[in-house]
């Protein structure tokens, strides 16, 4: 089958588009036939060596498909049904691997490519907005790149739940895209420090939580605009990793906190899984959540995907299609 796969860390470059063994299921394992894999930054930190993994490896974590193969062990799961999850071993190629307690039915109604848009990034949207902070009907919070992937995920995740949202964009294309995902107010930072404009817009509070995952460039602008006692969940570091920080500094910015949480953490448990893929999975099935797609890739050109992420050319979901 053909496969993206990394041999040695580094940039796009390092992506070959080759052939590789077609994948045969463990005895606690399903096979799926690729329909979709999504492409996230988890994924760069895993090609440049951020998150170190032996080589040479498949890349990709997240994707949806039909089941083609089923384990001598694997019991609730048949050949013929389409399922998604954000922990594929491998799901840039044809076929790709999933432990079967780490995948999760997809709805009717629902497609392929939904099901892997909503995995990762729909499930992090989730825990951020539902138990890392739980936002409040009436708060005010933050969402740095309101038009991206993550973004507008978050953006429609605090609505549902009663909150005023500010999205930071870059450009007046990814405004409307925030503001038509239902953000209150938009700060095009490209234009003006967001930190400040923040302040103004809640009166001089500050707002109850920043969901950052930009990481260097916004960190210290996020601390700045969060009230006394309010949440930085940093999420990620598109931008580059955060520098050391003195816990001082949550002190003087008025006792706030400060967590760098992870997926995995927050869907550890099987039951925690299929509670929070069933309520993102849900709402996509009712059109209470959009699932934007902003590009689709052939499988060939995922240095291309990889590239338009990397620097910040893209809204919405990247998908590849094997």
């Amino acid at each position: 089958m053909r496969a993206i796969v990394v041999s040695s860390p580094g940039g796009p470059e390092v992506l070959e588009y080759t052939e590789v063994e077609d994948p045969a299921p463990g005895p606690d394992e399903l096979v799926i036939d690729t329909a979709a894999a999504g492409v996230n930054f988890i994924d760069v930190y895993y090609r440049t060596g951020r998150y170190p993994k032996q080589t040479p490896f498949v890349l990709g974590v997240e994707g949806s498909g039909t089941v083609s193969a089923v384990g001598s062990n694997v019991t609730g799961f048949s050949v013929g049904d389409v399922v998604a999850s954000s922990e594929v071993q491998g799901s840039y190629a044809a076929k790709a691997r999933v432990t079967a307690d780490r995948a999760v039915k997809i709805p009717s109604g629902v497609s392929p490519e939904e099901g892997a848009a909503a995995m990762l990034q729909g499930m992090t949207a989730h825990y951020l907005t539902h138990t890392t902070h739980p936002v409040q009907p009436g708060e005010t919070v933050l969402v740095h790149a309101a038009a991206g992937g993550m973004g507008l995920l978050l953006t429609q995740m605090a609505k549902l739940r009663g909150g005023r949202v500010i999205g930071t964009v870059s450009t007046a294309e990814k405004e409307k895209l925030a503001r038509d995902a239902g953000a209150d107010e938009v700060i095009r930072y490209t234009e003006m420090d967001f930190a400040p404009e923040v302040r103004r817009l809640t009166g001089g509070e500050g707002v109850a939580a920043v969901y950052d995952g930009v990481g260097a460039a916004t960190f210290d602008g996020s601390m700045e605009s969060l009230r006394p006692r309010g949440m930085l969940a940093l999420f990620g570091a598109a931008s580059g990793a955060v520098p050391p920080v003195d816990p001082m500094r949550l002190n003087a910015a008025g006792s706030i906190f400060l967590t760098r949480p992870t997926l995995a953490h927050y869907i550890a448990t099987r039951e925690e899984l299929l509670s929070r893929a069933s309520d993102v999975l849900g709402w996509a099935q009712s059109g209470d959540l959009r699932l934007h797609i902003g590009r689709r890739y052939d499988l060939a050109d995922t240095r291309t995907a990889h590239e338009d992420l990397e620097g910040r050319r893209t809204t919405g979901k990247l998908l590849l299609l094997p």
